[in-house]
């Protein structure tokens, strides 16, 4: 068995009709965790968990006529677990029918890092996952991250930093920080995050720790 990781970016027919920007929304990561989708309903349930602004994602999910039901459970101030009941739309059946061929498996979590970016892992036998990019739509774009296997395991990011600490990682990666050889300093990044250098540093050491300790299985 072989997996490959993928990172998709959806066209706007694919991505969930929501009305707020993505600066106010304020959600760094979702995981979706599990999922449902009943043949009979047309309807979807899923369970995410999420790192962003609580109250924005319940005021946002009232205003979506396709979610029928949602439940937000928080973990932390930044950290909760959001269930929906939802309709699955054309474009959701479009989306998943790429994934729906024998020899293949979707790997959880699916995890968005913008309402248009997606990234998943899938397992399956070479042949099924040779033929996978030729099944998704032209408009949809795709990147392979890895393919090799299946050797990895996973566990949620999500639990494991705050919305400041994933803040502090994008912004750092945005700005070049990460970048080799490095094209931003953590004055700049600090400058960025509107903090002192001491703070950004003890955030982005953080982050690293935890990417380490999730990478070896601590």
């Amino acid at each position: 068995m072989q997996s490959t990781d993928l990172t998709l970016q959806l066209p706007e027919r694919m991505q969930l009709p929501i009305p707020t920007p993505d600066a106010e929304l304020e959600i760094h990561r979702e995981e979706l965790l599990s999922w449902h989708v009943d043949a009979e309903t047309e309807r979807v349930r899923f369970l995410s968990l999420i790192v962003g602004d609580c109250d924005a994602v319940r005021e946002t999910a009232v205003d979506l006529d396709v979610v029928h039901r949602f439940e937000l459970m928080p973990i932390d101030r930044d950290t909760f677990y959001a269930y929906a009941v939802m309709d699955v739309r054309a474009a959701d059946e479009t989306l998943l029918g790429a994934f729906d061929e024998p020899g293949l498996v979707l790997v959880p979590p699916i995890v968005y890092t913008g309402r248009e970016t997606v990234h998943v892992t899938v397992l399956g036998e070479s042949d099924a996952l040779s033929g996978l990019i030729n099944r998704f739509p032209e408009d949809i774009g795709v990147e392979v991250k890895r393919v090799s296997a299946h050797q990895q395991t996973t566990e949620t990011l999500a639990g494991r930093l705050t919305a400041r600490q994933f803040e502090a990682m994008e912004t750092a990666r945005e700005a070049g920080y990460y970048d080799i050889p490095r094209t931003a300093s953590l004055s700049e990044v600090a400058t960025a995050l509107e903090c002192s250098e001491s703070a950004a540093s003890t955030l982005l050491r953080t982050v690293e720790s935890e990417l380490v300790d999730t990478a070896l299985n601590y």
